[in-house]
């Protein structure tokens, strides 16, 4: 049949109609979208986006749009990286029904995604990554069935992916990172098929990667690259049946989420290159198949987690970067490395000598060692040519440094502070073309520092200006004068000379190092005058301790504190005059106000001691009263094994949490409930306070996961109380009655159902127990605090748990609570005590958060046990280590933007023979309403943690510089062995303990106020000092506080 003429003209007429107005349309479409771009940096879209002559034909000329020549069409828009900012209507573009690409990455475009996006059948790719999108994804999203690629990171989206996306068959690349995204990893992963590119990363899924084969074969059989790191993830891997199912997996990045066990040794993975597993929680050996070629990694991390046991034999051909920082691998250091390239095995227990780097390949690039228990001296190597960063910090190295160390080709930053090492610096150092960074800070190097010359010896050789920007020579026993050459060092932006026995004249060449920040030379024995025209660019100056005279240049005394300044510098002048009207240094005094100072100390000693005694008379007099009423005391550290009888003070293992008496516990098992936990058949604790007036902390021996707790009988209030706060060993003079804190033997009268009723949610898959076996569990106190009562619980299995009861009326709602409770979950470090369940009762009194139990003491015992002792006084190094320890476990805190909220010697758990910290009793202010919060700020306050700013607050919130200044306040108990709730008497009248300190240290006699079972040694006291120091400027005001990474860097450099 054919068509007649007139209708086929008529037909084609008709479709040229419908396609200038289809084209017209588009133009349209795309000059509306165009509206929703308020800036164009590069005036590319504003300049060609404009009406066209001829709207009927596709608008090739505006940039980024293509149209298909055939068709007449636009069918891709690619704006990406332009610097467009605007809100951007998606509706808009309905009308481009052709259109296969919509690309906008890399912009700082708004707005939402509509659900008439779904009406786009023919797009394919769709990249939103890069810009300030939001909002929920359209559930009309999944009928896009011709997508392919997906790319919505490092945008605001929120919200869990609608269910339905099983529906988009063809699609390779699915790319959510860095977004608000939540939901379970378990209903989303089972939905995916065909995905070959899968990265959820750095949002908030949850969810077990524990999935039967049925749920994960649609993805296992054609994924390669998987990143689920940054999540909520908990439970363990899949199960061998469904791993072998990831043969084409490539890349598998899990970091940074909750994920549990020992680690299965993927050789049924036979092409994975990379596998990312660092800062999770698993434990156990680190499986050899991993570095023997088993597996061709690439690229192995499994550092911050809990592997313990030695380094397998490493004969891995492929392996090029590995780590395994941060965990408790002990042993000797592996005698060969394969082909590594990075290799990062610092902060663990290896003990090894460092001469075995003799037999490690030549490949290496970055090496760091540090924090480990390494020991000899540094091996005369030449083989590694390619090492650009070196790192043994923090060991027990000596000897003296061989000059190859700074000759290599590509050596960049070479750290090998806090060892023993000693003799003369290398004069390589100084004449390294490349090297940018040098910390050989808290050794026992001497001689001079060797500038002379370096700069002009080998003129042909060296860049005009050397690469040197920080170099620390700190806390050594350098010798000589500081040479003129350091002029010739313009890009150091940090120099730090401090603690050494350098002399002669400041250089005035110190005034070309334009880019200088950080200039301390304290602590020495230069003399003369200070150079002027110093940079401005400086901005930490430091020259107190030395011998220097002359006026103070101006452009420096109208920018940095006296401290800067003095002690020391008898003969310097500050102009501005003196704090208190002193007309000379701070610390020196006439000998008319020494003595009268003195005589002032005397008779407040005379009257405190008379005060003192008349004090412990009515203590004892109470004691020998509590003992003839039949009271069973213990002593506060007199700590006795639990299980023995009930005599002794501790509990014979009742069911959790039915106590009566010392009766045995009855044959079947009781719940428990809050309401009555102490009734008339329980007496007081001595020592107990009222709810909001002053706390004794009671610090129960033996392994104690929350430590000691502050009592807090707001369920007692009708029993005698006993005012009075404890003083620490050694106070010269307490503030109130010294009272001897004891526990009774009470029995405890449960009133609760049979069983607990309510629901039991696990933060951790590696756990499983019923409510009624956690009911049954036999328990004993551990102590109480503001926040409720502490009890140790042991499971059918043995596992012991840490179950602490929440008090009525300072806990959160329940979906906040849920919510909450689940983000402290997810906070894994091997310094931590992890979270493992939390219980929500049908009762207002049943909420319980359960923790793992660990065996040790908390930091308030070891420093404040009284005769007789269970442990010999920590040595400073083990201070030093302890306060290391919870600098760095603040800053994995700090960093998941948790301040700990709760910080005091109780909640440190030292566990182990090797005094490993746990912190415990995290984030709980989180859980709390505002009264409990309020609560708990005033309880710190009381015991003398509390930063001011909390005190001056109107509502009080925890936070990370509150956690410096309670860290400053423990750092100087930990140096003193005194109570933070000291009362001290002395020459400026009854003081705490920090203004002790800080005024005894602004007199130059601060290590008056040192432990006398620390004091002791030249090179002792230095690191004491240096300790004292960064307490003292935790306790300064918010805005002067250093913040954790910084106090980290000050304690790490410090070395016994």
């Amino acid at each position: 049949m054919t068509i007649p003429p007139i209708l086929f003209l008529f037909l084609t007429f008709h479709l040229l109609l419908l396609h200038a107005h289809a084209s017209e349309e588009e133009v349209r479409s795309l000059l509306e979208f165009r509206k929703g771009i308020k800036s164009d940096p590069s005036n590319l879209i504003f300049s060609t986006w404009t009406p066209p002559s001829n709207y009927s034909a596709c608008p090739a000329a505006f940039h980024g749009v293509a149209c298909d020549p055939s068709a007449d069409s636009i069918v891709a828009i690619s704006l990406d990286r332009l610097g467009l900012s605007g809100e951007l209507k998606f509706s808009t573009l309905i009308p481009l029904k052709f259109l296969q690409n919509l690309t906008l990455s890399g912009n700082f475009l708004s707005g939402r995604l509509v659900p008439t996006l779904g009406q786009m059948s023919s797009l394919q790719v769709m990249d939103l990554s890069g810009n300030q999108f939001y909002g929920p994804i359209p559930a009309r999203l999944n009928d896009l069935w011709a997508l392919h690629y997906v790319n919505f990171s490092n945008n605001n989206f929120s919200g869990g992916f609608p269910a339905g996306i099983k529906n988009l068959q063809q699609l390779k690349v699915f790319d959510l990172h860095l977004n608000n995204f939540q939901g379970s990893v378990t209903e989303l992963i089972p939905e995916l098929r065909n995905v070959e590119y899968l990265d959820l990363s750095r949002n908030a899924f949850s969810g077990s990667l524990e999935l039967s084969v049925e749920n994960v074969s649609s993805l296992a059989n054609t994924v390669k690259y998987i990143n689920l790191s940054g999540n909520g993830l908990t439970g363990g891997f899949w199960g061998s049946d469904a791993m072998m199912l990831f043969r084409n997996l490539r890349v598998l990045d899990l970091g940074e989420n909750g994920i549990g066990g020992q680690l299965p040794d993927f050789k049924q993975l036979p092409n994975l290159q990379v596998l990312r597993l660092g800062n999770n929680g698993l434990y156990g050996s680190v499986p050899g198949g991993l570095l023997q070629a088993v597996v061709p990694l690439v690229e192995l991390d499994l550092s911050l987690n809990g592997f313990s046991g030695s380094i397998p034999k490493i004969n891995s051909t492929t392996l090029d970067v590995l780590n395994l920082s941060s965990n408790f691998i002990s042993g000797l250091l592996p005698p060969s490395l394969g082909n590594c390239r990075i290799v990062d095995l610092s902060r663990n227990f290896l003990s090894d000598d460092i001469t075995v780097l003799k037999t490690w390949n030549a490949n290496l690039e970055v090496l760091d060692l540090s924090f480990n228990n390494l020991t000899g001296s540094i091996p005369n190597v030449t083989q590694f040519q390619r090492l650009t960063v070196l790192n043994i910090r923090n060991n027990f190295l000596y000897g003296i440094l061989p000059s190859t160390l700074g000759s290599y080709p590509k050596i960049t930053i070479v750290d090998l502070s806090s060892n023993r090492l000693g003799g003369p610096i290398p004069p390589s150092f100084f004449t390294s073309t490349t090297m940018t960074n040098l910390n050989l800070s808290s050794n026992q190097l001497t001689g001079p520092i060797p500038l002379e010359g370096a700069h002009t010896n080998e003129l042909l050789v060296l860049p005009s200006v050397p690469p040197m920007e920080f170099l620390d020579l700190s806390n050594n026993l350098l010798m000589g004068e500081l040479p003129s050459d350091i002029g010739n060092w313009g890009r150091l932006n940090l120099l730090n000379l401090s603690y050494n026995n350098l002399s002669g004249l400041l250089p005035s060449e110190l005034s070309k190092l334009s880019g200088l920040e950080y200039l301390n030379l304290s602590h020495n024995n230069f003399n003369g005058r200070i150079p002027d025209r110093l940079p401005f660019s400086i901005e930490l100056f430091d020259v107190a301790y030395n011998n220097l005279s002359g006026n103070i240049p101006d452009n420096l005394e109208n920018r940095f504190p006296i401290s800067s300044f003095y002690p020391g510098n008898g003969l310097l002048v500050y102009r501005k005059g003196f704090p208190g009207g002193n007309n000379g240094p701070v610390g020196i005094q006439d000998k008319e106000r020494q003595h009268s100072s003195k005589s002032s100390i005397r008779v407040a000693i005379i009257v405190a001691s008379v005060g003192a005694a008349v004090l412990i008379a009515f203590a004892l007099l109470a004691y020998h009263r509590a003992r003839f009423q039949g009271f069973r005391a213990r002593s506060e550290f007199c700590g006795q094994t639990g299980g023995r009888d009930i005599k002794t003070g501790r509990f014979s293992r009742p069911s959790l949490f039915s106590f009566h008496g010392s009766i045995e516990p009855p044959p079947t098992s009781l719940s428990f409930s809050n309401d009555h936990l102490l009734t008339s058949n329980s007496r007081s604790l001595p020592g107990q306070m009222e709810s909001g007036t002053e706390i004794v902390e009671h610090i129960m021996p033996e392994g104690v996961a929350a430590g000691a707790v502050s009592t807090n009988p707001s369920q007692q209030a009708n029993h005698p109380t006993s005012p009075g706060r404890k003083s620490s060993p050694g106070s010269p003079i307490g503030s109130s009655v010294h009272v001897v804190d004891t526990i009774e033997p009470v029995a405890l009268d449960v009133y609760s159902p049979d069983r607990l009723a309510g629901e039991l949610f696990f933060l951790d898959a590696s756990l499983k127990f019923t409510a009624e076996e956690l009911s049954r569990a036999p328990a004993e106190v551990l102590g109480r605090s503001s926040h409720g009562t502490m009890y140790k619980a042991t499971l059918d299995n043995g596992h012991m748990l840490t179950v602490k009861w929440l008090r009525v009326g300072l806990v959160k709602h329940k979906k906040e609570f849920a919510k909450e409770v689940k983000k402290l979950g997810l906070l894994r470090h091997t310094n931590v005590v992890p979270l493992r369940a939390y219980y929500w009762g049908p009762r207002e009194q049943e909420r319980l958060i359960l923790a793992d139990y660990v065996l040790g003491d908390s930091l308030a015992l070891h420093l404040y046990e009284t005769t007789p002792r269970r442990y010999p006084p920590l040595s400073f190094r083990q201070r030093l280590k302890v306060a290391v320890d919870v600098a760095w476990s603040l800053m994995f805190l700090h960093d998941k933007g948790q301040p700990h909220g709760n910080l005091k010697p109780t909640n440190i758990l030292l566990a182990g023979p090797e005094y490993i910290v746990r912190l415990t009793d995290y984030g709980l202010h989180r859980l709390m309403t505002p009264t409990g919060i309020a609560e708990q700020i005033l309880n710190l306050g009381a015991l003398g943690y509390r930063a001011p700013e909390l005190a001056s607050a109107a509502k009080p919130i925890p936070s990370c510089k509150a956690d410096i200044y309670a860290f400053g306040v423990i750092m100087m108990e930990m140096l003193t062995r005194r109570s933070a709730g000291d009362i001290i008497s002395g020459q400026s009248g009854a003081v705490d303990l920090t203004d002790w300190v800080r005024l005894y240290n602004q007199e130059g006699r601060g290590m008056e106020c040192m432990d006398r079972d620390i004091a002791g040694g030249e090179e002792q006291s230095k690191a004491i000092d240096g300790m004292l120091d960064v307490s003292l400027r935790c306790i300064l005001s918010v805005n002067e506080r250093p913040n954790i990474r910084q106090v980290v860097e000050e304690l790490s450099s410090i070395s016994v």
